[in-house]
């Protein structure tokens, strides 16, 4: 099943910009993702199991290198094809 995955990061630090970069950049390693940013925040779109295996892995690393980072995410199963 492919699902999209609108998500956005918030660094609760005055230097937010790099946790966010380097987020975006993680979740770009990952050949099997579509992955479009835009101001607001980051659209993911890949088959269902490999998505949010991805993302476990790469929250936790945000995480683990974060003092405090707020995450909103929005999933949607079945979205409309490009």
């Amino acid at each position: 099943m492919i699902i999209a995955v609108d998500i956005s990061l918030y660094p609760l630090d005055k230097n937010f910009i790099p946790p966010i970069s380097n987020f975006i950049s993680r979740l770009n390693e990952h050949s099997s993702l579509t992955v479009i940013t835009n101001s607001m925040s980051t659209q993911i779109k890949g088959e269902y199991d490999l998505v949010m295996g991805i993302l476990n892995q790469e929250i936790k690393e945000t995480f683990k290198n974060q003092d405090k980072a707020v995450f909103a995410i929005k999933i949607l199963n079945n979205p409309i094809s490009d």
